[in-house]
């Protein structure tokens, strides 16, 4: 059964990862003395699961978390650095420092090494997520033992709502857009001076009629999402920032 290791150092351990060509060696104390550090832990790069919500959404709270006091957020695996490297180049991880435990020691040392050689893995982790204080295990969130690869409890916001339950998270805001088109260049420019960060989805004559009446009930640009939610064109994005 794995067990929680609340109020224990972490594991003395060197990681050895490969930047800019060159090898490079960092310790544990290097990442944790001193520091108030998050720490999400999962079974490799590139799986689903990893790969669609684990990261991506570590990576969105992070510059939450730094307003809260955590100074950094590492997403350990046990992988090597070479894939670990690559990984990074394709997901969304500019805020997260990721670190290859290729020989699984600190995994071990934390209780996590788990056998999946039923799907050919080998020994990896188990998914969880933990704070750390100056290298001291404050909380930790270990996803249950089932069947599969379980993902409960281990995410983003839980450990965000444990810091700190009342942060405010970015908002999630989507503008399907016409190349040209002035409207839509009113829009994206409101939410620029209401400090808001978007995805900008331009869509051709082709599909844009299609897609638009699909999502929104509607056949013109723009179309604006904020949070799940159709707000609509620009006046009516102006309307709702107003209010």
């Amino acid at each position: 059964m794995l067990q929680s290791r609340e109020g224990q150092r972490v594991p003395n351990v060197a990681f050895r990862i490969r930047e800019d060509n060159e090898w490079k060696t960092v310790t544990t104390a290097e990442l944790f003395d001193g520091k108030t550090v998050v720490v999400f832990s999962l079974p490799g790069a590139f799986t689903p699961t990893c790969s669609s919500t684990h990261l991506p959404r570590y990576n969105e709270l992070a510059p939450v978390f730094a307003r809260h006091g955590v100074d950094d957020i590492l997403c350990v695996s046990v992988n090597d650095t070479f894939v670990m490297n690559e990984w990074a180049k394709d997901q969304e991880s500019g805020n997260i420092t990721m670190i290859p435990d290729g020989n699984g020691e600190f995994t071990e040392g934390m209780g996590m090494l788990v056998d999946k050689a039923d799907l050919g893995f080998g020994k990896r982790s188990w998914r969880y997520a933990m704070l750390v204080k100056d290298g001291v295990v404050q909380k930790m969130f270990i996803e249950p033992e089932e069947p599969g690869d379980p993902f409960k409890v281990s995410d983003a916001d839980t450990m965000l709502a444990y810091i700190a339950p009342g942060a405010r998270k970015p908002d999630q805001v989507v503008v399907f857009s016409k190349v040209g088109c002035s409207f839509c260049a009113k829009a994206k420019q409101l939410l620029d001076d209401n400090g808001f960060d978007y995805v900008d989805v331009p869509l051709d004559n082709k599909v844009r009629g299609k897609v638009l009446g699909a999502v929104s009930g509607e056949m013109t640009a723009p179309q604006v999402f904020i949070n799940g939610k159709l707000i609509g064109g620009a006046e009516a994005l102006q309307q709702y920032l107003a209010a």
